[in-house]
């Protein structure tokens, strides 16, 4: 079963220029996390057997508001938080795109995907 929250706004301070951390610039998160389906959730509608959505969307935010050189390794963080916190989670896929990212071209993101 694959629960999902899809491009989640942010206004954040990414990047390895200085400019990056200084101005900020747009994000959006997309987040799809595996668990293995519990008749709690399934056959019970009990949320004890699933992930609140809630909850990984406060992971997400907490960790957007940490700044991080590299797109990798911000969602290296998020998605090991994600595996640390949720036993029941047993994949996680993370897509990060930085809106208008300053490659010197017009681009409406670059986005990096890890799955884990």
């Amino acid at each position: 079963m694959t629960v999902s929250l899809n491009k989640l706004k942010f206004y954040a301070f990414h990047g390895a220029l200085p400019q990056e951390r200084t101005v900020g610039g747009d994000y959006l998160v997309d987040l799809s996390v595996e668990i293995e389906p519990t008749t709690a959730a399934c056959e019970f509608d009990e949320l004890g057997g699933t992930v609140n959505y809630a909850e990984l969307y406060a992971i997400v935010e907490e960790e957007m508001g940490q700044p991080a050189n590299l797109l990798e390794h911000l969602a290296w963080r998020i998605g090991q938080r994600i595996r640390t916190e949720y036993p029941l989670v047993v994949a996680v896929r993370i897509s990060i795109t930085k809106c208008n990212p300053p490659i010197g071209a017009t681009c409406q993101g670059a986005t990096v995907t890890l799955d884990m």
